[in-house]
């Protein structure tokens, strides 16, 4: 089963969910951080990290001595990563999203494959747990490219452990978001009732419900703000899966990097009856489905 925790904004309390819900986790474990831009799932899991990896994506290579300046990739390419100026070709590589197609239109093979490198992927331990994340290349714009590679050894790992995975996913509905939901079982929405967590939420339920997937909210810093997100719940059905309340001991715990399952037996009840309904949740989208 593959479980993400996602929200419609950042500081919703994300992280701080995934964490804990993966410490809880009662069967073997995949914890997986794809918010590749800002990943800081490692702040709370402490794992041991081995030898990081880097990944690369195809990009072209200009030999200019044999270009013709015949425009074919200039015009094919939608991304404007290629121009000529002053009678040469120039290659804008950072802006190139790796289709292949200049290469491939190219009579003279005066385009070749060539690499940009996105980032690196970082793979190691958590006490029990097994754990992946990967840091953007910093000036890197594209995340998604990134991401894919970090699924595609998420994916052989599951098919090597036949593991659990809780993937940690980037704050938002872009493409980086939808990316790393798009392979999941559930879907849990971290979200608080503040009025702008409320409308963020109401964006993600929008942009992720298209991809039929059974979705749960977990309301954090509850009893604070208004009672839409409840009410708003209640209208599409969606169940709030858990309610983290709004204490101190929490923000302490958070701001050096401890478990908030850990700050008390109230807390630790809270994220093991989130594990379980999770997973009931699951269980009754299969049903439904297979009666479908």
């Amino acid at each position: 089963m593959i479980i993400s925790v996602a929200s419609g904004k950042g500081g919703t309390g994300k992280t701080t969910v995934t964490s804990s819900l993966s410490a809880v986790w009662d069967r073997p474990l995949l914890a997986v951080d794809l918010d590749v831009e800002e990943p800081n799932l490692h702040l709370f899991l402490h794992p041991e990290l081995g030898t990081p990896v880097k990944a690369w994506m195809e990009v072209p290579e200009l030999d200019a001595e044999i270009c013709t300046l015949c425009r074919d990739c200039v015009e094919l390419c939608q991304f404007t990563a290629i121009s000529i100026m002053i009678s040469a070709l120039t290659l804008h590589t950072d802006m190139c999203h790796g289709c292949g197609g200049c290469i491939a239109v190219c009579e003279q093979d005066a385009l070749r494959p060539g690499r940009r490198e996105l980032g690196v992927i970082h793979q190691g331990q958590a006490g029990e747990i097994d754990y992946l994340m990967g840091t953007l290349r910093i000036g890197e714009a594209m995340s998604p490219p990134f991401m894919e590679q970090i699924k595609k050894r998420m994916r052989e790992v599951i098919l090597e452990t036949k593991q659990d995975v809780i993937i940690d996913a980037p704050p938002g509905v872009s493409c980086p978001a939808i990316c790393s939901v798009i392979d999941s079982d559930v879907i849990v929405l971290v979200t608080d009732a503040t009025p702008f967590g409320f409308h963020d939420f109401k964006l993600a339920w929008e942009s992720f419900s298209p991809l039929d997937k059974p979705m749960g909210v977990v309301v954090n810093r509850a009893g604070l703000g208004t009672h839409d997100i409840y009410d708003f719940c209640k209208e599409k059905n969606i169940p709030v899966l858990a309610e983290i309340p709004f204490d101190r001991s929490i923000a302490e715990a958070y701001s050096r990097g401890q478990l908030i399952a850990d700050v008390s037996e109230e807390l630790g009840t809270v994220f093991s009856s989130l594990r379980e309904k999770i997973r009931a949740l699951a269980g009754d989208f299969q049903e439904e489905v297979g009666h479908a």
